[in-house]
């Protein structure tokens, strides 16, 4: 293992990360506070075949080479090299870009925190065809009586790791701020996404980002029984409507499944309801051919502890999974990934068969006919813990992905899951 730091700089400041164990500051408070008071209801169940080897791509060192890729997952090129960020560490202490090569090598292409640049990006990346880099910081970048830390950039990553900042969140009245959710891009050059704040009603928005870095926000919620903060970016369908989810607000401040068309006008598809019906959504949305569309839920279902679930085009919901039973895993963050025969697969942060406290977690897998099973359980160090970030998948159906801990040094991994 080799790792390549782009730059360095001795007097960096030192922030303080916290508990690992506890990274949502971001999460509502009324999320938060039910957070802390579901119980784990599942009984003692058998444990599901694990049918996928896992092998551990590379194990985050800590320090310099980055430490806890949150909500990043990978992205890779043509060459088999993978790209992704992790919230900490890097030269700055504030964050990385980093590439790791199919022999496991790691480069740290950016470090963030330098002067007014993005710091702690909680979101993946965007690949283009030329080997640029886009994502979002969730801090950095502009600071004002909103943000104290800063509100958070949309930057871009050259080959050779220079960064271009595309836009400062915060700087106007009524922008949004503090991005979660990963960006996505079309043919034109044009990336779109959501703050988790910000915006009119300070409750988040949906933004584009031309070619020229101009920002434009579509979307401004927390209107009435609008949903609020989203967690997660946007889908776009080839009639130029959008889908995602918001982890709070609409009818039963439980969150909500929007779809936005091009003209801004907002359709609020499905409001969560808790109970057996999941709640609080931090995953985006997959969508099929037929225009339905596939989630997953933090908390709710039959156990508490999230779900898996599809609405149709016309708003109907149908909860797929209920976890927290069966091995199945606890407390989904990840957004689905769909294989070209329409199966789902997806990740818990915690359960599982192999699970050691809070150390754990699970990739599941939803067929298109609607069966759920368990492809493998996580169980720390020197395996990793807690993936939380949204999986890949190649075409002979190998899945990858990042754990926000476990590995060598409990900092993160890389992975490979392989049928």
């Amino acid at each position: 293992m080799t790792i390549k730091v782009h730059s360095t700089k001795s007097d960096r400041p030192k922030p303080s990360y916290g508990n690992r164990g506890i990274r949502k500051s971001w999460i509502p408070y009324s999320i938060g506070l039910a957070l802390a008071l579901v119980a784990l209801l599942a009984l003692p169940s058998p444990a599901q075949a694990q049918t996928y080897t896992e092998n551990t791509i590379y194990s985050f060192p800590g320090g310099d080479g980055g430490i806890e890729p949150l909500f990043s997952g990978v992205v890779r090129d043509s060459e088999g090299n993978f790209y992704g960020t992790t919230y900490a560490g890097g030269p700055y202490n504030y964050g990385t870009v980093f590439k790791v090569d199919a022999a496991g090598n790691e480069t740290v292409l950016h470090g963030f925190g330098q002067g007014h640049d993005g710091r702690t990006p909680y979101s993946g990346l965007v690949l283009d065809s030329t080997g640029h880099l886009f994502g979002t910081t969730y801090g950095g970048g502009i600071r004002d009586r909103k943000c104290r830390n800063g509100c958070g950039i949309v930057f871009e990553i050259f080959p050779n790791g220079d960064e271009k900042i595309l836009h400062g969140f915060g700087g106007v009245k009524g922008d949004g701020s503090l991005p979660i959710g990963n960006l996505i891009r079309d043919a034109a050059g044009n990336l779109y996404g959501t703050t988790q704040m910000g915006g009119t009603y300070g409750y988040g928005t949906v933004f584009k980002i031309d070619g020229a870095g101009t920002e434009t926000v579509l979307y401004n919620f927390g209107e009435s029984l609008d949903g609020d903060y989203p967690a997660a970016g946007v889908i776009e369908d080839s009639a130029g409507n959008f889908y995602g989810t918001t982890s709070g607000g609409g009818a039963n401040s439980l969150g909500t499944v929007f779809k936005l068309d091009p003209s801004g006008h907002e359709t609020l598809l499905h409001n969560f309801a808790g109970g057996s019906d999941g709640s609080a959504p931090m995953s985006g949305l997959v969508r099929d051919p037929s225009g339905n569309l596939y989630g997953t839920t933090y908390l709710g279902g039959t156990y508490g502890v999230g779900t898996v679930f599809e609405v149709d085009a016309n708003g109907n919901e149908t909860i797929l999974e209920a976890f927290g039973a069966n091995n199945s895993g606890d407390y989904a963050e990840s957004t689905l990934v769909r294989d070209s025969q329409g199966n789902l697969y997806g990740s818990t942060i915690q359960g599982g068969a192999n699970a050691s406290g809070t150390e754990g977690g699970t990739v599941f897998k939803v067929s298109s006919q609607g069966a759920f099973s368990v492809l493998y359980g996580f169980a720390g160090e020197p395996n990793g813990a807690g993936p939380d970030g949204p999986l890949m998948i190649d075409s002979s159906g190998t899945l990858y992905g990042t754990t926000a801990s476990g590995g060598t040094t409990n900092n993160g991994t890389v992975f490979q899951l392989t049928p």
